[in-house]
């Protein structure tokens, strides 16, 4: 029996910011929906998953085991929590976050009225949730060894591999330190040898003031002095190469490895896929590397003021001196024009969740950063925004489209406006405005307008003494639209460009689209849902997506290749609309109308009606199950009840809801009071058990709506009764008993029917008098 979705609550962990870096905590949210699942099981109200999002690092790095057996120790911890919560308090309060600001404080009230008296049970909830959670990591890794185990591998090895970069970021920074102390050592001896020089001299102009022995002695010593300082500076400057070839090598890993990574999880959060990882710890890299970068210019610098004050033939720091400045100046200016980067893709505040597409004439925001925070930059640097800069496809692309900025095109890169305090410029007031070419237009061309990619560039230029570099990062490709019914296929286009590709400047994307395969597809399809709701898709579900997309052959086979066009563009089977305009029609239909039922997991949705009827056959008679409809491409939900039979079990599916009946009556309701009527029959709910054996008023009571209290007979405020008789809408099939066990008349009483019915009945006799009014 396929129950292990329903009655299930499934909180993705993604929706909460990322603060903080997170170890164990980011592995889990890694972890596939079944054990995101086990993770959700852990946090009730006591302790709530939001302080284990905020707090993550912090709740990680403490003793708790100790703390559980220690109430000195516990209380600590107590008011440390405390005080934490009130600093992520503050952050929201910067950002004029209402409702984080309440959920926070509404958080810190719980858990001082469970553990202000008892701090010691607080520690061992704590202690023992991240035990389990370890528990989930370890169980995670040990199943499913091609999907889940080499996500998880890919995590454990990332971690790894963090913490190796961070001993190498450190190892630059204290060779750096090393330096600066010879350095420091080599400045005093080279003070004590010139010292030593110029006394000798002013002995040997002085008469018989020195034997001739004497005088031996001193230049001896002086000869020794001198080998010991060519020693030291070919030391210092052997050290220094040491340093920026260590440097070079942390420097690449950064840039061509972890900001590639950065970048390709950006792309995969913009489709919704899993939060980016914070950049905080990726900037505190690049900051120290930076950092170190200009100490080696001032230690370089300083060498140059001791060879002025005395060199010779062959000196190490003359001959070293420029090949070390320009590799320091080449390294300092690939690092500083790699950390420019787009912090926040373009995006409009009214549809935050599907950036990258952009609507003329409506703001949108983008975010820039620099990764290298350094006091002296700033205010320093002021960014411009450019329209597709250097883009060839203007030129070479029959009929594409040119458009201008409108709005404050240039914003300087400041510390002040980002909470975290990193150095970052964000534009909220930009706007497109399309250029209208004189004379006759024609749009053909190879391109239709959702497939047309586009992209924003942002320059800036620092400039320091004997230093100016020119800065210049750009945008994940754009689509831009000029009326919100392209939205849907503009998202299209985004989801498919950034699943496939890596490369922004790729903008000619569409003329040749590459196939995907199912295995990527599904899980992005998964995102969808899981980016706007609390529940991705399971495995039965993209199995049926993936038979309505390859066929009933296929199986849902991973490996198969779906091209753009049956996603997008081809009517799906024999409907009149491609299948993903049909996923986008439910997807709205689940955010306006069913989210808390989608939520809840009493939604089994995608499903096919044969594997619907095996389901159904051997459950009790009245058990239902909830799916959309694969007819309607403004998404409609339906739902399928079994009857028993003497011969076999008989199923009845109801015509599909659309948006157009859930706005008038919640689909929770019509559940409650649906009826199937017969003539000569009593009117009644068949729906009694929601698959597998939920009884009805379980699964759905607490959506019910409450009627509303009536009026004191006495209430003399009380508005003057008007003549009608008051109706409540239900939701009725009328049916010949005849065609009983046909599930093809089944459909609901049209609002016409209903109306008559209800005008001229009370409603506490609706159901009898329905009876005599359709058997009349």
């Amino acid at each position: 029996m396929c129950n292990g979705y329903l009655g299930k609550q499934l909180f993705i962990l993604f929706l909460l910011p990322p603060l903080f870096r997170m170890a164990q905590w980011y592995q889990l949210q890694q972890l596939d929906s079944k054990f995101l699942e086990q993770v959700h099981q852990l946090y009730d109200d006591s302790f709530p998953m939001e302080i284990r999002q905020y707090l993550a690092q912090w709740l990680e790095n403490q003793d708790w085991e100790h703390a559980a057996n220690n109430v000195s120790f516990a209380t600590v911890l107590f008011h440390d929590l405390l005080s934490q919560l009130d600093d992520q308090f503050s952050r929201f309060l910067i950002e004029n976050n209402f409702l984080l600001q309440h959920n926070i404080r509404k958080s810190k009230r719980n858990l001082q009225d469970n553990f202000q008296e008892d701090p010691i049970q607080m520690a061992m909830i704590i202690c023992s949730c991240l035990k389990e959670e370890r528990k989930i990591l370890s169980s995670a890794q040990l199943s499913n060894q091609m999907e889940v185990g080499s996500i998880q591998n890919t995590v454990i090895g990332m971690l790894d591999k963090q913490k190796e970069l961070d001993a190498e970021v450190k190892g630059v920074k204290n060779h750096v330190i090393d330096v600066e102390q010879d350095i420091k050592t080599l400045e005093d001896m080279q003070d004590e040898y010139d010292f030593k020089c110029k006394t000798l001299q002013n002995r040997e102009h002085e008469s018989n003031s020195t034997s001739q022995e004497e005088y031996k002695k001193e230049q001896m010593h002086l000869n020794k002095m001198f080998l010991s300082l060519d020693l030291k500076r070919k030391e210092v400057v052997n050290k220094i190469v040491q340093l920026l070839n260590a440097t070079e090598h942390t420097q690449t890993a950064l840039i061509n490895e972890e900001l590639v990574e950065w970048k390709r999880r950006q792309q995969t959060a913009c489709i919704g896929g899993p939060p980016n990882a914070c950049l905080d710890q990726l900037q505190n890299w690049f900051t120290i590397v930076a950092e170190s970068l200009q100490q080696v210019r001032q230690q370089l610098k300083k060498l140059e003021e001791l060879e002025q004050k005395f060199t010779y033939d062959p000196d190490p720091i003359t001959k070293n001196k420029q090949v070390l400045q320009d590799r320091t100046h080449s390294l300092f200016k690939q690092l500083i024009q790699s950390s420019f980067v787009v912090e926040r893709q373009p995006c409009m505040p009214t549809h935050p969740q599907r950036p990258l597409v952009l609507k003329t004439g409506v703001q949108f925001t983008v975010k820039l950063r620099l990764l290298v925070k350094l006091q002296e930059l700033n205010y320093n640097l002021k960014v411009k925004v450019l329209f597709d800069k250097d883009v060839s496809e203007k030129n070479s692309v029959k009929g594409f489209r040119k458009f201008n900025i409108l709005g404050t095109s240039t914003k300087v890169m400041n510390m002040e406006e980002s909470t975290n305090g990193s150095l970052a410029a964000e534009f909220r007031h930009l706007q497109l405005k399309e250029q209208k070419n004189a004379g006759s237009r024609t749009n053909e061309g190879p391109l239709i307008v959702t497939e047309e990619l586009h992209s924003l560039s942002f320059e800036t230029q620092l400039c320091q003494p004997g230093l100016v570099i020119d800065l210049e990062t750009t945008s994940l490709p754009i689509v831009v639209i000029s009326n919100v019914s392209q939205l849907p296929s503009g998202w299209a286009s985004i989801l498919w460009f950034n699943m496939l590709s890596t490369d922004p400047k790729n903008l000619s994307f569409f003329l040749n689209p590459p196939y995907a395969k199912w295995s990527k597809l599904s899980e992005v399809l998964s995102w969808q849902f899981s980016s706007v709701t609390k529940r991705g898709l399971n495995a039965d579900q993209l199995s049926m997506l993936g038979e309505k997309l390859l066929g009933p052959t296929s199986g849902g086979s991973h490996d198969c290749l779906i091209p753009w066009t049956r996603f997008c563009k081809e009517n799906i089977n024999d409907k009149s609309f491609p299948f993903w305009l049909w996923i986008e029609g439910i997807l709205e239909l689940i955010k306006k109308h069913l989210l808390c039922l989608w939520n809840d997991g009493c939604i089994m949705g995608f499903i096919s009606k044969e594997k619907e009827r095996t389901l159904l056959k051997d459950q009790r008679p009245g058990t239902f199950l909830l799916r959309f409809s694969e007819s309607s491409k403004e998404g409609a939900i339906t739902f399928t009840w079994v009857e028993g039979s003497q011969i076999e079990p008989q199923f009845h599916s109801v015509e599909p809801y659309t948006k157009k009946e859930l706005s008038a009556v919640t689909f929770p309701d019509i559940i409650r009071n649906y009826k199937v009527m017969a003539a000569e029959n009593i009117p009644e709910n068949p729906l009694r058990f929601l698959y597998p054996d939920i009884p009805k008023d379980n699964a759905f009571g607490k959506y019910y709506s409450r009627p509303k209290e009536a009026p004191e007979p006495m209430d003399l405020d009380s508005p003057k009764g008007n003549g009608y008789i008051k109706t409540e809408l239900i939701s009725v099939s009328e049916v010949h008993p005849s065609r009983l066990q046909s599930p093809e008349n089944l459909l609901p009483m049209s609002p016409e029917e209903f109306d008559e019915v209800s005008r001229m009945v009370d409603p506490a006799e609706i159901d009898t008098v329905m009876c005599s009014a359709y058997s009349s």
